[in-house]
């Protein structure tokens, strides 16, 4: 077969186990696992087979036209670089685990095969979004996985939380949606066509009319999309749905896909300086934002939650700088070792046997309860906080190395003032991340809480797929100086200033948290059991009063969520409230928009029931009143009726009697 021939296998392989796992799920169950797993697995394997084949070198482009537009033409193209070749290699990858994690996971669920097929459904979205060589094409995956994540996140739909936080993930990507079609329309009728290639050319040459315009409504998609401030509020709330499916949307789909997306179109993006600085602005806002929000949760899940929002951040601090190249590369690197933090994050959930038991206050003696976990998450977690030699390091100061170059004037496609943005916003969230990991790790594995119940050994698939994510989050970056044909032939090689203040942050970050643990921990020991439940913040505080009131249920039981031995307290001090709320973004939201739509709503409905509603009632009323008014005077009596048409007729005489003496008169 060709190169283009399995390319397009490699995203219709998973669409088609999602068929037939949708038309089998209740008539055969037993197909239901291997329809799962078998084509995502062969998708992986066709994927890694386009890699080789593409080799790094020139792009590999196909099409075919759909049908005839009378405008701007739609072509089913398929683009093949470098980029795209090692992304569908990682969401197979990412796939294939979560497949096979969620037939341990879920598999006494009733649901399991809508889920599976969902599962397939969204895997092969994100493939097609990143094949794709046309912007019609792109966008049919883009929506087809928005409808996935409304379905996915809302797995567990007898649970209100579930239910809220499916709904607010649909409404907000579609808020970013709605300028990112206009955007996409405003592109192609600049450029004259859909085709990436055509509206890259385009790009580079001069011929897109209005850059600044078209750049900032396609960033309202990408915001929406890949969770960047403001529009991240949605990722966090997601929570709420399988573990595994938060690996998925976290790390090859869903919030990769408008990083990818810039990094397809970059040139279009640095078309605008304005724009490129908005896009430094909102990473930057995003990455230290998302860091402190993290150093503030007590839920396990939110805290990767956050933690994914930042290292999003970096991905487009990367693109701000003009380096598609190290935004993918941390998109990669990114990737592995966060789908090793869900899942591992699941075993310990699975291993508690509730998803209300992910709350890190209550956690004690599971490090050796769960020894596949632990290990593991600790390999994910050096990644997270870029500890060379992990994957993690290599991809962060890839980032941090092409600030720099843009800090000191040496680029030529973003402006200088968005390196220093990236440069100065990133070493602060290294720190910053490198301190909520090490207090996940404290906290999960070394914690004192309540010991949670013993469901017995995780199965066998679970821990199996948390080892072979291991592999890449520590050796994903010693591939730098071999795969840089697949980057453009750009080195990715750390540099000596950024390493050293990179890790040097990184550790501080580190030792000073596991520093203020050890404090906090030796006070949790010496104060009274009562004196816990008398801390002005134990009953949950203002994180439950703004649940209530964006009427989203509080994810977790945030009453008793205080531990006097969290470092993250003592860390952030009186900012600590307003972090562990997202810094009160939803109650913004709520205020600004919420209960405005609600007020406008009310009022409708006022004016409906009793404006409306009044003057359609009364013009029934009327004929009804008349018509009893008549019927009174129908009795049915003939000697009535002749007396009634003797004085009718005797008023009629007397007027045409006096009608005619007028006219006589005058």
């Amino acid at each position: 077969m060709t190169t283009t021939t399995l390319a397009v296998l490699v995203p219709l392989l998973p669409f088609l186990g999602a068929a037939a796992g949708l038309l089998l799920g209740r008539t055969a169950p037993g197909y239901v696992r291997p329809l799962a797993v078998l084509p995502t697995l062969a998708a992986f394997v066709l994927a890694i087979v386009v890699a080789v084949d593409q080799g790094g070198g020139k792009s590999i482009d196909a099409s075919r036209r759909l049908t005839p537009t009378g405008s701007v033409p739609i072509d089913l193209a398929l683009h093949l670089d470098g980029f795209a070749v090692l992304v569908a290699v990682l969401v197979g990858l990412v796939a294939t685990c979560v497949q096979l994690y969620s037939t341990g996971y879920l598999r006494d669920d009733p649901r399991y095969p809508s889920y599976a097929a969902l599962v397939s459904l969204f895997t092969s979205a994100m493939l097609l979004v990143v094949y794709s060589g046309d912007l019609m094409v792109l966008l049919v995956g883009w929506e087809i996985m928005g409808i996935c994540s409304y379905f996915l996140v809302g797995h567990y739909w007898e649970t209100p939380e579930a239910r809220a936080a499916s709904l607010k993930a649909f409404l907000v990507t579609k808020l970013g949606d709605v300028p990112f079609l206009i955007g996409l329309f405003a592109l192609a009728t600049d450029a004259g066509t859909f085709r990436i290639t055509g509206v890259v050319q385009a790009a580079l040459t001069g011929g897109i009319d209005h850059p600044t315009l078209i750049a900032l409504l396609l960033l309202a998609g990408v915001a929406g999309k890949s969770a960047q401030f403001p529009l991240h509020t949605w990722l966090p709330d997601a929570m709420a749905g399988p573990t595994p499916v938060s690996a998925l949307i976290h790390a090859a789909t869903m919030v990769a896909a408008g990083i990818y997306f810039v990094a397809r179109l970059l040139p279009v993006f640095a078309a605008s300086a304005a724009a490129m600085t908005v896009l430094a602005v909102m990473a930057a806002v995003t990455m230290v934002g998302s860091a402190l929000a993290a150093l503030a949760q007590d839920d396990i899940k939110r805290v990767l939650a956050y933690s994914t929002i930042g290292q999003l951040g970096y991905m487009s601090g990367a693109l701000a700088v003009g380096d598609r190249g190290a935004a993918v590369f941390h998109l990669l690197s990114h990737g592995a070792f966060k789908a090793l933090l869900f899942l591992a994050a699941g075993v310990i959930i699975h291993a508690a046997g509730t998803n209300s038991l992910s709350a890190m206050s209550r956690m004690d003696g599971l490090a050796k309860r769960i020894p596949d976990a632990y290990w593991t998450m600790t390999v994910a977690l050096l990644a997270l906080a870029a500890i060379p030699p992990f994957a993690g390091f290599f991809s962060k100061e890839a980032v941090l190395s092409a600030a720099e170059h843009t800090a000191l004037g040496d680029s030529t496609v973003a402006p200088q003032g968005t390196g220093w943005i990236v440069l100065i916003a990133g070493l602060l969230t290294a720190l910053l991340t490198a301190a909520y990991a090490m207090r996940l790790w404290l906290m999960a594995f070394r914690g004192k809480g309540a010991p949670a119940p013993d469901h017995g050994r995780q199965p066998v698939a679970m821990n199996a797929v948390l080892w072979v994510l291991a592999v890449p989050s520590i050796g994903f970056g010693l591939t730098t100086g071999y795969l840089d044909d697949w980057f453009d032939g750009h080195a990715l090689t750390p540099a000596l200033t950024t390493s050293v203040l990179s890790t040097g942050v990184a550790l501080v970050g580190g030792l000073v948290t596991y520093a203020t643990w050890r404090h906090t921990s030796a006070l949790a020991a010496r104060t009274p059991i009562g004196a816990v439940a008398a801390h002005p913040e134990a009953d949950g505080g203002l994180v439950e009063e703004e649940a209530i009131a964006s009427h989203t249920p509080a994810y977790g039981d945030i009453a008793s969520a205080y531990d006097p031995a969290d470092p993250g307290r003592l860390l952030l001090g009186p900012l600590h409230r307003h972090a562990a709320t997202g810094f009160h973004l939803d109650a913004v939201y709520r205020t600004l928009f919420v209960r405005p739509v609600l007020a406008a709503a009310s009022l409708v409905r006022f004016l409906d029931r009793e404006v409306v509603e009044t003057y359609v009632q009364g013009a029934g009323a009327l004929p009804r009143w008349l018509g009893t008014a008549v019927r009174k005077a129908q009795t049915g009596n003939v000697q009535t009726y002749l007396s009634a048409l003797l004085a009718g007729s005797a008023v009629l005489a007397l007027v045409a009697v006096v009608l005619a003496n007028a006219n006589a008169g005058s």
